[in-house]
């Protein structure tokens, strides 16, 4: 896994190189990764987060509450939105129209995990480490119920979990 990120840094490095973008890491579930992968971006940047919840439990509520921490001037700047995983992209949405309209020059997409059969828009998600089944997933930041995220693996939670 942790190759794959590194790759990801490296890669987002050769994109970016001569700009200064803006790391925007979604809470919680991107903590781990987030840190793993600024580990492998050396170019100058900004770094920020937001926090985003649409799931109780194992399911998704449809609706996002997201808070953003402080208020960042993103007009002109190139923003990577980091996320630990996409399945709907319902949240997705959300964060992207919301940042889109700050005045932003460019929004690209970064996650750890990536469930293609889930995902139901078309919004590019421009770079991906993994794609992986549409399971219930756990560990590495991913929690079920506030439980899980400091576990430094990942792991399909059973489906039949109480």
């Amino acid at each position: 896994m942790q190759e794959s990120i590194r790759q990801m840094g490296l890669a987002l490095e050769k994109d970016y190189t001569g700009k200064c973008p803006v790391f925007i890491g979604v809470l919680n579930g991107c903590f781990m990764f987030f840190s793993d992968l600024l580990k492998s971006f050396s170019p100058e940047c900004e770094v920020a987060f937001i926090k985003a919840a649409s799931y109780e439990g194992m399911k998704s509520t449809g609706n996002v509450k997201f808070h953003e921490a402080g208020k960042l001037d993103l007009e002109g700047r190139d923003i990577i939105l980091i996320e630990d995983i996409i399945d709907t992209g319902n949240t997705l949405k959300a964060l992207y129209e919301h940042f889109d309209s700050r005045g932003v020059n460019s929004i690209k997409i970064c996650t750890l995990l990536f469930k293609k059969e889930a995902y139901k828009l078309n919004l590019p998600i421009d770079y991906v480490c993994f794609e992986v089944e549409n399971k219930f997933l756990l560990g590495y930041g991913l929690d079920y119920d506030g439980i899980g995220r400091n576990l430094p693996e990942i792991y399909i939670l059973n489906e039949n979990h109480d």
